[in-house]
């Protein structure tokens, strides 16, 4: 058989040894063409450009059809 704890290990405790687990905020940046926030090293989501050129299309939104 493989040795027990021989107490109970407090919630503070527990807390403590995993207080390196947790939730971050993500890093975002300002995209320098269209100062909308993105992620660093990617696309802008906003305006598509990447680096100072454009990287990909943004399609415009559909208009929506009223009968």
């Amino acid at each position: 058989m493989a040795p027990l704890p021989k107490r109970k290990i407090a919630h503070a405790r527990q807390g403590e040894r995993r207080s390196h687990i947790k939730l971050e905020a993500r890093a975002l940046v300002n995209c320098p063409q269209c100062n909308a926030l993105k992620l660093p090293h990617h696309a802008c989501p906003n305006c598509g450009t990447y680096n100072g050129r454009e990287a990909i299309e943004i399609k415009s939104p559909k208009p929506k059809k009223t009968s």
